[in-house]
């Protein structure tokens, strides 16, 4: 089902589903959104890294000039060498080192870090000590010594003079990797308020497309809307990241930043606020006025190409690997019932996005439409979680199938094709979408999972949506690539142990 097809869907239904609908639609520019900060990101570091590349070999040459051509005379020339002999400031082994260590000190952060005369010091004296640390035991610690000072203080300062200029050429060629466009939540008459304007602004790399009002009362035209209704104007401004700029009431703050992370924004607030679950605070610096980053995991682009890789290669072996087991079991679901071996069934993942989930059929043919003829028989008494403990429409086989989740080996299919994660929340059917409140749509801020956290805390035996959400929330806020390996080994076990699985 197309994108389009399904917002119209939406679209038709009630009143509640309009609300549904909108927070979809915001929840679907996530991916975008993701890709422009990648896009920006990545430019950022390849800039930096090949200015910083450039520096490196353009000093290379003047030692060169001054120690081997003895252009200001073989006095110079003979203290330079003592200093930096030849075959050391040379090769490519001392330049990974140094981009090591810029990249372990944090030169290369967002903001005012990559101009940061200290982070670029610790940076070069890193580099520096792991080009160093075999001289030591050939050399002596003496010769090293007046190498590593020297050194260190060439390099510092050729780096330092590159990091103050680059910053103006890196905001133009930003800039055309489209604009990040902002709207600043606060009172415009507040003079922090006003101070983070013009700290933001103070370069090309960012838009502001006006201000929000932080309450609910009546505004002029000088401000876009009010809190109130922030999920409708994040949507239509089209923006990538979000600045508080004053203080919020609770209710506020938390739409505003649900809203925002919903959307794949990043989050900028001026002063300290109580960080809701899902975000994760940090500090990062603007031409000297602090702002406090409120992100979550899922905009960590470096850890995200991790986990899409690892899911690659899995996916790949185990559908290989098992491909003779789950041809075994089609042909006993063929044998036992009759109907297709495979069901596909369509669910809603990653930023609201419905795709079609492959699994092994479990239960006669045609079963969806006798759903309502069960409903009666739902143990959670909740239609966003229908769980029926001995369900007749289950067959012998598939009841077997689904005791040990053997069901579920076709969805490999689905990771592979990146519509789901081996780890992730739950996949919801559509029709749920309409029922949700705000603070159900942050468990679509991640790939569905095979297993996950509710898989391994219960299964069919946590009867609560409410808990699911919670679980899935959870596992979105928590995440790490420990945290998908923690899942996984937990995973055999659980299953192992067949606890509410039916």
């Amino acid at each position: 089902m197309s994108a389009t097809l399904t917002e119209q869907k939406a679209g038709a239904r009630g009143g509640g589903s309009r609300g549904a609908n909108r927070q979809v639609l915001l929840q679907r520019k996530a991916p975008g959104t993701f890709r422009r900060h990648l896009a920006r990101s990545f430019l950022r570091v390849a800039f930096l890294a090949a200015a910083d590349l450039g520096v490196f070999l353009l000093l290379r040459q003047v030692v060169r000039a001054l120690r081997d051509s003895a252009m200001l005379g073989s006095s110079v020339s003979n203290l330079v060498s003592a200093a930096i002999p030849r075959g050391y400031l040379g090769g490519w082994q001392f330049a990974a080192a140094l981009l090591l260590g810029l990249a372990a000190a944090g030169a290369y952060g967002r903001g005012d870090q990559q101009a940061n005369a200290g982070h670029v010091l610790a940076g070069v004296l890193l580099g520096v000590s792991l080009s160093l640390w075999h001289s030591i035991w050939t050399s002596g610690p003496a010769a090293v010594a007046l190498q590593f000072a020297v050194t260190s203080l060439a390099v510092w300062a050729a780096l330092a003079t590159e990091r103050s200029v680059v910053d103006r050429v890196l905001s133009r060629l930003l800039s055309r990797c489209r604009e990040s466009r902002i709207p600043l939540v606060g009172d415009r008459r507040d003079r922090e308020a006003v101070a983070a304007f013009k700290a933001l602004t103070g370069g090309s790399r960012v838009v502001p497309i006006g201000w929000v009002y932080p309450g609910r009362a009546r505004v002029d035209g000088e401000y876009l809307g009010t809190t109130e209704r922030f999920w409708e104007l994040l949507h239509r401004a089209d923006a990538d990241t979000v600045v508080l700029c004053g203080d919020l009431d609770p209710a506020s703050y938390e739409s505003v930043v649900e809203a925002s992370c919903a959307a794949g924004c990043h989050v900028l607030a001026l002063s300290r606020h109580h960080a809701v679950v899902r975000a994760r605070p940090g500090l990062v610096w603007h031409r000297g006025v602090p702002f406090v980053e409120i992100s979550v995991p899922a905009l960590r682009a470096l850890q995200l190409i991790v986990k899409r890789g690892i899911d690659l290669v899995v996916a790949g072996v185990g559908l290989v690997a098992l491909a003779p087991v789950m041809a075994v079991i089609g042909l006993a679901i063929k044998l036992d019932s009759p109907g297709p071996a495979l069901f596909w069934q369509e669910r809603v993942g990653y930023a609201g996005r419905v795709f079609r989930m492959l699994k092994f059929r479990t239960m006669r043919d045609g079963a969806d439409a006798d759903k309502p003829a069960v409903a009666h028989l739902n143990q959670s008494g909740d239609p966003r979680l229908f769980k029926i403990p001995e369900d007749p429409r289950v067959t012998r086989l598939g009841s077997w199938l689904r005791r040990w989740s053997l069901d579920e080996l076709p969805q490999l299919w689905n990771v592979l094709k990146g519509d789901m994660s081996l780890v992730g929340p739950r996949p919801f059917f559509e029709s749920d979408l309409k029922e949700y409140s705000d603070h159900h749509f942050g468990r679509l801020g991640a790939k569905p999972g095979i297993t996950g956290l509710w898989q391994v805390k219960g299964r069919s035996l946590v009867v609560d949506f409410e808990e699911v959400v919670r679980l899935d929330r959870e596992y979105i806020d928590r995440w790490s690539l420990w945290l998908d390996l923690k899942v996984l080994f937990q995973t055999v076990p659980a299953v192992f142990r067949r606890t509410g699985a039916y």
